[in-house]
């Protein structure tokens, strides 16, 4: 038996932030020579961060990066450490992953496969390293390895698959089984999504099982850059089995999972394995070698405390609740605000946005407390709070700004609503600015402006003139003014530019509305599990949605407007996530939904697929929002679409001469 202890570090990093990201990366370190763990994981790019984008192209960023790891160094005292940073080799630069043992780098292994799509742009900046190919580069006067390579440390091989690299066919873990690796490090910056921690997990388990290795996963935490927010994910599989799985959606700098492995066991199951097939061709030239002494381990429990979700849609309000939490937060202080603005209207968004507000405050404070929340955003709440709700008054404002076309339904919601998560609260009534704004419009044009003739014009003024207001409130605090326009409004335009839609942060752009009202009946009736419900959300969830724009004897709703959000999320998928035309979308929502008038679904198909393509200016105007699924419309990270275009007028005549059939 040869047991090892070994680790993954999680560790919130900002693209370059080089001396913050150095010292979290000492930390995590030092956290794990304290647990006597002698190989230590860290995340891809972790050193420069791996969101810089287009500032991968500056050689003063490439030679940071590098002097920041010569800085690492005479940090890894007895101990093996894998640290993501890009190297130029020959013009080219690579996104390698770096082996430092104990005070001696060892060699840097090249990412083989670029992740080049969904939000992710690796080929515009990195190459990908060919298979079997080992080259050399200078540093500080050194002469190092760079390539598809090995270790061997004190007698145990060292292999690598960097994030991409195991989510292809042609996974680097076989080669690296076939020339005798004992353990795989995946350095990973893998952006959260929906459900995608099951499918690292099978990645892990699997791969451990079939090359017959120690598999050790280290993912990046927090929010990063801006729109991707990283949940933090670290596991360690042996042999087939989940042998650690460490916290997600962490505050902290940093995480550190370990565990002890027997390599022994895994070197039985390669040998008694039919389907191995070793390489047999005595060729060493990329096996690199080091010493390093093993303390003497006591074997551990493989048996990770780790509690699986019963329901998985209760999973995905949780993960919902954690991630958009972190990605506040991280926001807020990275951007170096101090706090947020919200004008609350009462109705669905603008709650759900103060609420995950609320929830993050109580989620950080109850991991840092209430000093180590105050030390993470930088100490500006003086004189310190005493609680979380006083917390709560200092970073949320919010701001319910009435027409006459307001009711006390919603003002009443709003105001309940501010109460309940104890956010400094304001009353405004615009009704004067919109009047001034139509009287000087009617003065010029030398006519009334009425609903008959004027209707989108006098509903939108009523939204922008909410808007100076909550900027100069913005502007006063130091805070984020958020955005509160969900996925499902922005598919179709429904959002008034420079109204609704100002902000600084969208947090809410990439989530579906039904979704939102489910999650607010969910925060209203149970809550997150660390948190708990909420009650006075029952004055926003028994509305109807609306706009309160229109005059009150109208009954404006969101859904009269549109049609019902189930409906146009389930359009939205087929032809945005899915890429259907009019006419295969409406043959899906037949089957889908065979209650309601097949000829009615067909109007709904054409009215979104018309509205969809007139505002993609509008989604290219939005605020930054986060990425959460594969379902995102943002332009600048997933979804691209002309700004102007045919329209599908083409494929929408089809769709109509069909319903003309279907209404004979």
């Amino acid at each position: 038996m040869q047991f090892v202890n070994v680790a993954a570090a999680t560790v919130n990093q900002t693209p370059l932030a080089w001396e913050s990201n150095v010292e979290h990366i000492k930390q995590a370190i030092d956290a794990a020579r304290e647990q006597d763990v002698s190989i230590l994981c860290l995340p891809e790019l972790c050193i420069s961060g791996y969101g810089c984008a287009d500032a991968f192209h500056s050689r003063g960023v490439q030679k940071t990066a590098l002097q920041m790891l010569l800085r690492l160094v005479d940090h890894t005292e007895g101990i093996a450490v894998a640290v993501g940073v890009p190297v130029n080799y020959s013009g080219a630069l690579f996104n390698t992953a770096c082996l430092i043992v104990d005070r001696k780098i060892i060699g840097f292994v090249g990412k083989q496969h670029l992740a080049g799509d969904g939000i992710h742009y690796e080929p515009r900046w990195f190459k990908a390293w060919p298979d079997g190919i080992v080259a050399e580069i200078d540093l500080d006067g050194q002469t190092y390895p760079l390539g598809d390579i090995i270790f061997d440390v004190g007698g145990i091989r060292i292999g690598f698959e960097i994030c991409e690299d195991a989510w292809v066919a042609d996974r680097p873990g076989a080669r690296c089984a076939a020339r005798g690796v004992d353990i795989i490090l995946n350095p990973s910056a893998s952006h959260f999504s929906f459900g995608k921690h099951a499918v690292r997990r099978q990645f892990a388990v699997e791969g451990s099982r079939a090359f017959k290795v120690t598999y050790v996963y280290a993912n990046l935490l927090g929010n990063e850059a801006g729109r991707a927010i990283y949940d933090g994910d670290s596991m360690i599989a042996s042999n087939g089995q989940m042998v650690g799985v460490g916290r997600r959606f962490s505050f902290q700098s940093f995480g550190l999972t370990t565990a002890t492995v027997d390599v022994d066991v895994t070197r039985t199951a390669r040998s008694r394995s039919g389907s191995f097939e070793p390489e047999l061709d005595g060729d060493e030239s990329d096996v690199f070698r080091a010493d390093l002494t093993y303390p003497i381990c006591v074997p551990q429990s493989t048996e990770p405390k780790v509690t699986k979700p019963k329901d998985l849609h209760l999973a995905k309000l949780e993960e919902f609740t954690s991630i958009i939490c972190l990605g506040l937060f991280d926001y807020m202080r990275k951007s170096h605000s101090r706090g947020f603005v919200i004008s609350l209207s009462g109705g669905v968004d603008s709650t759900a946005a103060a609420v995950l507000c609320a929830i993050m405050i109580d989620l950080a404070a109850q991991e840092l407390g209430i000093d180590g929340f105050c030390e993470k955003t930088g100490n500006f709440l003086q004189p310190e709070p005493d609680n979380t709700d006083e917390i709560c008054r200092r970073l949320i404002t919010t701001a319910y700004q009435a027409t006459r076309n307001s009711t006390e339904t919603t003002r009443k919601a709003a105001e309940m609503v501010a109460a309940a998560i104890h956010s400094s609260h304001m009353e405004f009534d615009v009704d004067g600015i919109v009047d001034a704004y139509t009287g000087m419009i009617s003065t010029e044009l030398q006519r009334d402006l009425t609903w008959e003739t004027d209707d989108l014009a006098l509903q939108n003024i009523q939204a922008r003139v909410r808007s100076p207001s909550v900027w100069m409130l913005a502007n006063i605090k130091n805070a984020l003014l958020l955005s509160t326009s969900n996925r499902s409004e922005v598919a179709v335009g429904y959002a008034t530019m420079d109204g609704d839609t100002s902000g600084g942060l969208a947090p809410l752009a990439g989530i579906d509305k039904h979704f939102l009202q489910e999650w607010l009946r969910w925060v209203e009736t149970a809550g997150p599990k660390d948190v708990g419900a909420i009650p006075d959300l029952k004055y926003v969830n028994q509305q109807q949605p609306t706009a309160e724009l229109r005059p009150h004897g109208e009954s404006q709703t969101d859904e009269g407007d549109l049609m019902p959000y189930e409906i146009l999320d389930a359009i939205e998928r087929y032809a945005i996530r899915d890429k259907l035309m009019p006419l295969e979308v409406h043959t899906h929502l037949t089957a889908d939904y065979q209650k309601i008038d097949s000829v009615q679904l067909g109007e709904w198909v054409i009215r979104f697929f018309q509205l969809f393509c007139r505002n993609q200016w509008k989604r290219e105007r939005f605020a930054p929002s986060f990425h959460v699924d594969d379902e995102s419309l943002d332009p600048k990270t997933w979804l691209r679409f002309p700004i102007l275009s045919g329209g599908y007028e083409y494929e929408i005549r089809k769709l109509k001469q069909a319903l003309d059939k279907l209404s004979i």
